[in-house]
């Protein structure tokens, strides 16, 4: 269900004002620090289709999100194959690669 439009990865477009291209997998740090900053991704919001994410989860957040988390030291793994290249217009390439989701 990752995704702006729902799709499993972070397609985009005009409607998507705050640039959901990041792909990550949720983590608690992050999911604490988005609480603090007043984006509750916790808590489910059935009339949105929206079921609450957990550490582990995988979701596209807005770019500049991602960037002042990387930047308070809590930015969640980037999975980098599901995330969209307009990520790259708030985001350097070799921040996200050096998040990257390592996989076994």
């Amino acid at each position: 269900m990752t995704g702006f439009v729902r799709d499993g990865v972070c397609h985009t477009g005009p409607q998507d004002i705050g640039s959901h291209t990041v792909c990550v997998q949720m983590t608690d740090a992050f999911l604490d620090y988005s609480l603090q900053r007043g984006n509750d991704l916790v808590t489910p919001v059935p009339e949105y289709g929206f079921p609450g994410l957990k550490a582990g989860d995988r979701w596209c957040v807005c770019a500049t999100r991602w960037l002042d988390a990387a930047e308070a030291g809590v930015a969640p793994p980037v999975v980098l194959d599901a995330t969209h290249v307009r990520a790259l217009q708030s985001v350097a390439l070799a921040d996200l690669q050096y998040h990257a989701l390592q996989t076994a």
